[in-house]
């Protein structure tokens, strides 16, 4: 299996929640209100992207 690594900016906005940006890939990003919550959804999305050829 391929491994890959991938800068995650984290901020939070307005509201409280932490939003993830990943700049390598377009369009993606997830938000969560806990960082446990949020690194689950970033590595998903990530996993997603990966299969879908979205690098």
């Amino acid at each position: 299996m391929k491994k890959y690594r991938f800068s995650v900016l984290i901020e939070r906005d307005e509201d409280g929640y932490l939003v993830a940006t990943v700049p390598a890939l377009k369009s993606y990003y997830t938000q969560a209100k806990t960082m446990k919550e949020l690194m689950s959804r970033i590595k998903e999305v990530l996993e997603l992207c990966l299969q879908e050829g979205n690098t």
